[in-house]
């Protein structure tokens, strides 16, 4: 089968999260023909996995200006701006209303299981990147599709490849047999199986992010809480939090120094859960074994050898990863230890700082050795953490910009974003005390406006 000429194909986008629907949206901006590949039978089917979770943005930071100017023919009203979706909210209000705006530029039910180049591996250097990208797609109906592209902007996101509770990134022994008492997710509390499943128990919470305050929280509040949906009270629900690093002044977040008030807040819940005594911390432990009781309870084990009381159930919430398989014909140009593009890594790194804020970037930073192919979003990130939809947004302008030919635009990339007041690394947790000293080192000044192509952030901040 021949391939068709490049300019006459659509440029492809896997997922139908923000990420994916925004690079649409500004694909059709710019006069160019997107089609969008969704695995899930709805738009942001990853994103109503936690549809109980608020966000700790507004959803003035969380839409996107070329999916509002295509809704607005609809009579789209903008929920408002000062207010904090749920994910559900999200979903609901926003994202599916923009996919069927979308209308058939929207497959569902469409996993995309490989990318290459048209007759060629990745081995071929010969004329390659005349060739179009051939996407080969399973349906949710046991077809299978070959389809040709112009560009493919992969934003399939990290939310199905959670990482292990191993702290070598394997794995714990043990885990995979204990799956039927080990979570991946924030559980949600409000559903009453969900409920009765922790209610009166004791739960280990691995992670020392977002998702494991909010783990943390709802425990607590669980445990003080009567329900009435006649699975009883919260009595006797405890957590453990299991931390790899030491508890700093910078273990909870930003606090009320955070410039995003609901992600401060959340860090404040979490300290009041383990200061209100609902949640005892174990600090410096990393997991090597997970083993069962007599009881069939759980029994975690550390690499220096410590065996933690029984719990019940485990949440494990140490970050996500990419998943790169179906990618593996493709020349990607990414850093060895994020996985994350070559050029936005050091913006990003945890071993250096973890501000959670990169100076805008787009299309130079996000390039690979293969042409035309873009990670974005959640999965441009890699295995790092704290990624703001406003950054997807602006990084999908910049790549529509540069497919149509308007390079000045796509590195005319300006965007205000709020620092956290969280400073000090990942990397740095065998020391909480340089975390400490990191913290009063003005890395997190005020945000600027910045410029990406243009060479270093031009901010104080050094963040």
């Amino acid at each position: 089968m021949n391939a068709p000429a490049t300019t006459e194909l659509p440029v492809v986008v896997i997922g139908a999260g923000p990420a994916g629907l925004a690079a649409a949206s500004h694909l059709v901006d710019r006069g160019l023909t997107p089609l969008v590949l969704e695995a899930g039978p709805v738009a942001a089917a990853a994103v109503r996995e936690w549809a109980h979770v608020r966000l700790f943005s507004t959803w003035g930071e969380v839409t996107d200006p070329a999916a509002e100017k295509l809704l607005a023919p609809t009579g789209w009203v903008k929920p408002n701006a000062a207010t904090y979706p749920s994910g559900g909210d999200w979903a609901e209000q926003y994202l599916q209303p923009l996919a069927d705006v979308l209308g058939d530029q929207v497959r569902f039910g469409a996993t995309v299981t490989g990318v290459s180049r048209a007759g060629r591996d990745r081995i071929v250097d010969a004329d390659r990147e005349a060739q179009p990208f051939v996407v080969h797609v399973a349906h949710a109906d046991g077809r299978e599709e070959r389809l040709f592209a112009r560009a493919v902007i992969d934003a399939s996101g990290t939310w199905t490849t959670p990482s292990p509770a191993g702290a070598d990134g394997l794995p714990a022994l043990g885990e995979k047999a204990a799956a039927d008492r080990i979570t991946y997710r924030v559980p949600d509390l409000k559903d009453p199986a969900v409920r009765a499943r922790y209610a009166g128990k004791h739960t280990a919470v691995i992670g020392s992010g977002a998702s494991a305050f909010t783990a943390l929280a709802y425990l607590a509040d669980l445990a003080t809480s009567d329900d009435g949906t006649g699975t009883g009270t919260g009595t006797g629900t405890k957590a453990v939090w299991i931390l790899r690093r030491g508890i700093s002044g910078s273990t909870f977040g930003g606090g009320e120094a955070d410039q995003l008030p609901a992600r401060g807040a959340l860090g404040l819940a979490a300290k009041a859960a383990v200061d209100d005594g609902h949640a005892d911390a174990v600090t410096g432990f990393r997991t090597d074994a997970i083993e069962r009781d007599a009881d069939g309870r759980l029994v975690l084990v550390g690499e220096d050898g410590r065996r933690l009381n029984p719990v019940d159930e485990v949440i494990v919430l140490t970050g996500f990863r990419p998943d790169l398989s179906f990618l593996s014909e493709l020349r990607l140009g990414l850093d060895e230890r994020l996985q994350a593009p070559t050029a936005l890594a050091p913006l990003i790194d945890p071993n250096q700082h973890s501000c959670g804020t990169v100076y805008p970037h787009g299309v130079n930073e996000l390039s690979h050795p293969e042409k035309d192919l873009y990670l974005v979003g959640m999965k441009s990130y890699g295995r790092a953490p704290t990624f703001l939809a406003m950054t997807g947004y602006e990084q999908v302008r910049s790549i529509a910009a540069a497919l149509a030919g308007d390079q000045e635009a796509a590195e005319r990339v300006e965007l205000t974003l709020p620092e956290t007041g969280v400073c000090g690394g990942a990397g740095l947790f065998d020391a909480p005390e340089a975390a400490q000293d990191a913290e009063v080192g003005g890395c997190c000044a005020s945000p600027a406006t910045l410029q990406i192509g243009v060479g270093a952030p031009a901010s104080s901040g050094g963040c």
